[in-house]
């Protein structure tokens, strides 16, 4: 394949470059044995606030390992993460054209939605990009193919360790090679993902400058806790020897004491003693606190709160639950939104570009959007909705489907009818009276005869023409007349139409034919 260029966003795009990953370069390959130092361990509030002053100055490698950490040490963290990333897998999604689009745009909108349905890479990029809550940025690597007349991409997550903040730029993420300023990344090879958990900026806008602060804490109250149940509960062993003892006497009798307590016996030289004295007393309350404290402070800055992780039993009431959870849905809807809106211009733009038929500029954008719209009550929906339309709204069709969140079918998809069930099972006819058995046995022995009420339908249209006539000349009149609608609706209003003539009309042509009808019967025709 010959080498082709392709302008976009004011970038010039070697395709055959885009076939080349960038962490592959020389330039920054020592990134690939890049392993993590673990700050979290021996972790203090000196140590803490050094990681935090650093990746404001642009070295983030060590706010993005403890970030790691805090995850793998902290079950609760990692939960109630958890909860927030994956809420975001289970909201539908559409490749939208833009407005006005032509049937070309919406044809690559429709080839689009396709490779993304077919694929098996969404939800797990979704995921890595719901990274970003936590340290301010994911980054994801885009590796393209050309098969078969398209270009797809291969992705694969990045640490976010190999990266570092523009020392002039703050909101620019570049690698870390061996200049201070960083190897930029290259156009149309990269998905970076920035989530604004909080304003600021990238090194600024994650979770971790929230949470690492209980997670400290909670820490040295779990270290505590676990030496205060080592020692609180277990009895005191106290040696004695008498005076004059030897260093080596003292130090069996030491070994004897640290031993008695878990082999449950020993030996110690005669005129030694070991006394049992009573457990020491304590409480382990103030530790379970402080832990409580720490885990509703993730909980809150997570989530938004702290009765959709769990429940004390004195403030759970349903209501303030619901409303917890409420705000966990505000939280859910602002992190696809944020989302969609790099994947519309790092992913399906690029893809657009790259295959698309109809690409002109990256001003008329296909965008991919989660659909965060709750459905309407279908029962109330549908009955509010006719009455609404019977008081004179005009309401489309369009909008009833989203609200509904039922899609608008195909022209070759099967339609839903509603069945009328009188006509699926015919009711049987009760039997006749004795005084009625002949006229209905002559009835279902032969059959109606229609040449006779087509006689009555047209003598009565032949009769009734001049009076149609006469009407519609009276309203054509008020038409031409009127010089607005409301002129013309006020004159409608006024008509004084005689339909008496009409109606009497109408009267004598039932009566015939009921006449006829009897007529028929009585005489076995």
């Amino acid at each position: 394949m010959k080498p082709r260029v392709k302008v976009y966003n004011g970038d010039k795009i070697d395709l055959t470059a885009l076939q080349e990953a960038q962490t592959e370069r020389s330039e920054v390959a020592h990134l690939l044995q890049h392993f993590s130092n673990h700050p979290s361990r021996g972790l203090t509030p000196t140590k803490l606030a050094a990681i935090l002053n650093d990746a404001e100055l642009g070295n983030i490698v060590a706010q993005c390992e403890l970030a790691e950490d805090m995850e793998e040490k902290d079950a609760h963290i990692f939960s109630e993460l958890q909860k927030r990333k994956r809420a975001m897998l289970g909201v539908d999604w559409t490749i939208e054209p833009p407005k006005d689009a032509s049937k070309a745009e919406k044809r690559d909108a429709e080839m689009i939605t396709e490779w993304l349905e077919d694929g098996d890479f969404l939800d797990d990029l979704i995921l890595n990009m719901g990274d970003a809550i936590t340290k301010g940025f994911s980054a994801t690597e885009m590796k393209w193919q050309y098969e078969q007349k398209l270009w797809t991409p291969e992705l694969e997550w990045r640490d976010p360790a190999w990266f570092k903040t523009h020392t002039l730029y703050r909101n620019e993420l570049r690698l870390r090679d061996h200049t201070p300023e960083g190897a930029a990344l290259e156009p149309l090879n990269w998905i970076v993902h920035r989530h604004q958990a909080k304003s600021g900026y990238v090194a600024r806008t994650g979770l971790v400058r929230v949470l690492a602060w209980p997670f400290l804490f909670k820490n040295y109250s779990v270290r505590d806790l676990a030496e205060f149940l080592e020692i609180y509960g277990l009895p005191l062993r106290l040696g004695k020897y008498p005076t004059g003892a030897t260093r080596d006497e003292k130090s069996t009798l030491l070994r004897a004491v640290m031993s008695i307590g878990h082999n449950a016996g020993g030996i110690i030289p005669k005129g030694m003693e070991i006394e049992f004295k009573d457990a020491a007393k304590g409480s382990s309350d103030p530790y379970k606190t402080m832990i409580t404290w720490a885990e509703q402070s993730q909980s809150k800055a997570i989530l938004g709160g702290t009765l959709t992780s769990q429940a004390d039993g004195k403030t759970s009431t349903n209501a303030l639950g619901n409303v917890h959870n409420e705000v966990r849905q505000e939280l859910r809807d602002s992190d696809v939104k944020q989302i969609g809106r790099t994947l519309t211009s790092q992913l399906i733009m690029p893809f657009y570009m790259l295959n698309g038929t109809s690409f002109t500029s990256e001003h008329r954008r296909l965008r991919f959007k989660f659909d965060t719209k709750d459905a309407e009550d279908l029962k109330s929906f549908s009955e509010s909705v006719p009455k609404l339309v019977g008081m004179g709204m005009r309401i489309s069709k369009q909008w009833a489907h989203e609200k509904t969140n039922i899609p608008e079918a195909k022209d070759d998809d099967d339609l839903l009818v509603v069945s009328n069930s009188k006509s699926l099972v015919p009711p049987a006819e009760p039997e006749p009276k004795a005084a009625n058995r002949r006229i209905v046995s002559l009835r279902r022995e032969s059959d109606i005869d229609d040449d006779a009420t087509d006689d009555f339908i047209s003598q009565l249209q032949q009769r009734m023409a001049p009076m149609l006539e006469n009407m519609t000349d009276e309203v054509r009149q008020l038409v031409e007349q009127a010089e607005s609608l409301e002129e013309l609706q006020d004159a409608l209003a006024e008509l004084d139409i005689d339909s008496e003539q009409m109606g009497n009309l109408i009267a004598q042509s039932m009566l015939a034919a009921e006449l006829a009808g009897r007529s028929d019967v009585e005489d076995g025709e």
